[in-house]
This record gives structure tokens, sequence and C-alpha cells, in this order.
């Protein structure tokens, strides 16, 4: 999978975030450390929490690379009495859809942004088990570094359907450019603490994955499911 990479993306977007990255430390150091103390003290530890997702296509490869992604925590680890994690829906406490709300759940990004997993915009990285769902030119949004913010979550976040929210992440990554991503950075600030725009979806306090959603339209069979459910945990355990 390959496309035309621009000299902005090639030479001056990874400058860009690492100067953004230093500004945010500057400017964030004690609001990062104050909802840290917050999360500590309202949902308990850890205060971070780390998932993996799909990044970038290595060109050695030609797969994505998996790389663990930071957020702060916004669901307690209340269980039943057999041990399992009660529903998202029930751990998802009122600070935690704060956090979200305003996206201060995902400041311990910055970190993946210096590592250069993650730049400042960018299609947003979803789940491997999302991933394998992809067809092959869905997939060709990895042909970009993923984003703290991207076009998609300027343009609806998960009010929009999958197709649609895949069909703007290739969009970006076929004219990435400088005005743009100026753009999308003063959408995100506008949309995130002005408007205050929530990232859930008909109330769910987590969106959809992407097979569950193809399963449920029909567009995928069962058999198929199950498969691509065991090649995203295989990709996991790999």
């Amino acid at each position: 999978m390959q496309r035309k990479i621009g000299f902005y993306e090639k030479y001056v977007k990874r400058a860009m975030d690492i100067i953004c990255f230093l500004i945010a430390v500057i400017c964030f150091s004690w609001l990062i450390a104050a909802i840290a103390v917050l999360v500590k003290v309202k949902l308990g530890s850890p205060v971070i929490f780390t998932q993996p997702r799909p990044g970038r296509i290595d060109p050695k490869t030609g797969q994505e690379k998996i790389f663990y992604l930071y957020k702060f925590r916004t669901m307690t680890e209340e269980r039943d009495k057999n041990g399992n994690l009660l529903p998202d829906e029930i751990r998802l406490t009122k600070f935690g859809k704060a956090l979200r709300a305003t996206s201060l759940d995902e400041l311990p990004e910055i970190v993946n942004i210096l590592r250069g997993e993650l730049s400042l915009v960018g299609p947003r990285p979803q789940l491997v088990r999302d991933m394998v769902f992809m067809t092959p030119e869905q997939r060709m949004r990895h042909t970009a570094r993923p984003g703290l913010s991207g076009l998609a979550q300027v343009s609806g976040r998960n009010a929009i359907s999958w197709e649609n929210k895949l069909e703007i992440d290739l969009k970006y990554v076929r004219n990435v450019t400088f005005w743009g991503d100026i753009k999308i950075i003063a959408q995100t600030v506008i949309k995130a603490f002005i408007k205050r725009e929530g990232i859930t979806e008909n109330n769910m306090a987590t969106a959809e994955d992407f097979g569950d959603y193809l399963l449920r339209k029909g567009d995928i069979k069962q058999e198929y499911y199950e498969e691509k459910q065991r090649e995203a945990r295989q990709l996991l355990e790999a």
C-alpha cells in the first residue's frame, strides 16, 4: 500500500509535532498532574489506561505497527461476583464522562507523539479488532501516522457511520497539508472545549466495534466475524 507523500508530511509535520509537544509540556504539565491526582482519588490505580492500537504501516513489512496508546482512566474496575468486569455503561463514572467530553483523558497521548507513534493530526487510531475488518482501501488510512485528532473527529466523531468515518480518513491522507492540519487543530479546540461535544455514540459508553457494526447490519456472516476476531487476537499475541 503506497501513496504519494508531499513535502510537508515528509519533512515538516514531524517537526511541528515535536514543537507542539514541547509547548504542551510547558503549558499543561500542571493540568496533567492535577488530572492524574483526581483519577487516582476517584478511580484508583492504575491512573493511565493503555491499549494496543494499529499505527502507521511499516514499509519494510507492509503491515501496521502495533503500539500502546496512553490515556487517563475513565472507568472503574467494578466486577461481578464471578470476577468479570461490569458493562462499560456502569463503570463509566460522571467524572470519566467529563474527561471524555473535553478530551482531557487523551492528554497522556503527548507521550505517543514524542515517541513518533502519533501525530498531532491524522486518522484516529482504531482498535486492532476494528482494523482486521477494514478493506485494503480503507487500510490505506494507515499509510499516514495516526493522530491525536483528525478530520473525522471534527466532522462528527462517533456520530457518523463507520463507512463515512473511514472515507473521511482516506480523504485526509490523500491531501495532507499544513493549513489543513491547522484548521483541524482549531476545530478540535472549538468542539472539545467550547462546544464540549462528547464522543459517545447513541448514549453508548464506548463506540460500537467495526466488526460488530458490520455483523449487525448483515454485511458479514458470523463465520467471517469469528475468523477476523481470531486474526485480531493473533496479531496482539505476536
